[in-house]
């Protein structure tokens, strides 16, 4: 049993401490804060592994995760096989003015498609903004911090070469679909070239023939 009284000398003797140190006020926003690597501020989807299982909508206090799905036949993987049906993922919402960040849609997901990110700076004009649906949810991912390799030689955490195929793969189509654009336009113009040059020729001739 302690000595009466111990608690609140020990309580005085924090509080006389800290009263002789001088304040600190960190200068934010010139002065970024140092925060943890697990700080919870906005959470990253990845969708890739997202199954539409519809775990993280459900278990959700505040329930303010919006998902839209529709079921997709996939032919048999291999002849004589059977087809199966998957489900496609529409749309996937947070909605961060309800959120009270308390991480359950990330710990019951089972398949790894909910992160964590440190980054806090989203603060909105309209709150409506501050729904943000699956392109905004998927750039949130590559602020998420890699988790420390267990091995120094071990490889690259598949989450992150996933995601980076994906983005390699959206960029690729995105650059073919410009080059196709830019050689259509060059396509039409040089039928038109064509068309007024042999057009003005024809008539040209037909005219001094006649």
């Amino acid at each position: 049993m302690g000595i009466p009284g111990s608690g609140l000398a020990k309580g005085l003797a924090v509080t006389l401490r800290t009263m002789t140190r001088k304040s600190h006020t960190a200068r934010y926003p010139d002065a970024q804060p140092e925060l943890p690597p697990r700080t919870r501020g906005v959470i990253g989807l990845f969708e890739e592994n997202c199954t539409v299982c519809m775990l993280c909508a459900r278990e959700c206090p505040d329930w303010c995760i919006y998902i839209d799905s529709h079921k997709e036949t996939v032919p048999p993987a291999a002849p004589g096989g059977r087809e199966r049906s998957r489900n496609v993922l529409d749309r996937f919402a947070i909605d961060f003015a309800l959120c009270m960040y308390c991480g359950i849609c990330i710990e019951v997901c089972p398949f790894d498609a909910l992160f964590w990110s440190p980054e806090f700076e989203y603060a909105e004009e309209d709150i409506r903004d501050l729904t943000h649906e699956r392109d905004k949810l998927r750039e949130w991912m590559w602020t998420v911090p890699a988790p420390p390799a267990l091995d120094p030689r071990a490889e690259e955490p598949k989450e992150i070469a996933a995601a980076r195929k994906a983005a390699d793969k959206l960029a690729a189509a995105e650059a073919a679909q410009a080059e196709a654009e830019r050689g259509s336009g060059g396509t039409d113009r040089t039928d038109r070239t064509d068309r007024n040059g042999n057009g003005n020729g024809t008539e040209n001739g037909n005219g001094a023939a006649s």
